[in-house]
């Protein structure tokens, strides 16, 4: 074998061993490339992953904020609760008071139908709102009962008086009154009221609630308090409008000299003009049914004088049941 053809032989060898590093070498760069890329989508498939979860803490958040929204710290759903068993509890001590005070069982509800007396479960449920932080202060709560007391006392006296025309309480002879809505006696009754709340009662109440709530599943009591918060409020707009009727029947009937009593008489006839509209009137919202709901119902003249409707109305008795406690 010639020596040309050994050096042609392992020239031809060395190209081949080029040629395949070559080839080895683009295989291990394309190798390459593609792990590049793989980690590439990787990365950006973790970071849409990353993003996806953080909106969907975001909605959660939010939802779960929605649903346990709070006035305060407290639930709409407990405010609520703690209204409509207040308005039953002031309606039950205000009954008593007028037994005792009066000798007489008497009606001490704020609307037509329920047994509900709202200045009390209103007033309970605002204050609760705003001084339940302080239960064990009690300088704070005595002054927070105080104002509050004194800021919802006023306003339904003057809403009772703008939007109905009368006067459910009238302070003017007591000392240190203000506009005869509210005084100084019954703020500080106020401030201690809400000492006595605060520390005392309402722990009991929220005891009461949890074991209702321990009972009921959690839809029941929703629809339970929904259903009862609106009669109440269907109770509230039935009894202002009687009201209104009622009222506008006495000024008229009686020749009271009230304010724009011109207004008054054009209510009255079209209110009464109306046949079908009057015999419905006098049938559920008659004189002995208003007097005995609101028994100490009230209006005053230009004059500044109280009228007192069972002052008109003596041949009906303002009251359920009379006792006789002497021996």
């Amino acid at each position: 074998m010639s020596e040309r053809y050994i050096m042609k032989k392992n020239e031809i060898k060395n190209v081949i061993e080029k040629s395949d590093k070559k080839v080895e070498l683009e295989n291990i760069v394309k190798k390459c490339n593609i792990e590049e890329g793989t980690k590439n989508i990787l990365k950006k498939s973790n970071r849409e992953a990353e993003t996806k979860n953080k909106a969907e803490q975001i909605n959660n958040k939010n939802t779960e904020q929605k649903k346990k929204f709070t006035i305060m710290g407290l639930s709409v759903w407990r405010i609520l609760a703690y209204f409509i068993i207040y308005s039953v509890v002031g309606y039950i001590i205000e009954t008593i008071f007028g037994i005792i005070t009066k000798g007489t069982w008497e009606s001490r509800q704020s609307f037509l139908y329920g047994p509900f007396c709202a200045i009390y479960g209103l007033g309970a449920a605002i204050m609760i709102i705003f001084l339940h932080k302080y239960s064990k202060n009690y300088t704070r709560l005595f002054i927070g009962g105080f104002i509050v007391g004194s800021i919802v006392e006023y306003l339904v006296s003057w809403i009772g008086e703008m939007l109905l025309g009368v006067k459910w309480w009238d302070y003017s002879n007591m000392p240190l009154n203000i506009n005869g809505r509210i005084c100084v006696y019954f703020s500080i009754f106020w401030g201690f009221l809400a000492l006595y709340l605060i520390a005392s009662f309402n722990p009991r109440i929220d005891r009461l609630i949890n074991w209702i709530k321990s009972k009921l599943s959690v839809n029941a009591l929703k629809i339970l308090t929904t259903t009862v918060t609106t009669l109440l409020l269907i109770d509230c707009v039935v009894t202002g409008i009687a009201l209104s009727f009622f009222l506008v029947r006495m000024v008229y009937n009686y020749d009271i000299n009230v304010a724009n009593k011109e207004i008054v008489a054009k209510k009255y006839e079209d209110i009464y003009g109306d046949e079908k509209l009057s015999k419905f009137v006098y049938k559920h919202w008659g004189d002995r049914k208003m007097l005995r709901t609101f028994p100490n119902l009230k209006v005053q003249d230009v004059d500044g004088n109280m009228i007192y409707m069972d002052n008109l109305l003596s041949d009906i008795q303002p009251y359920y049941y009379k006792f006789n406690f002497k021996k």
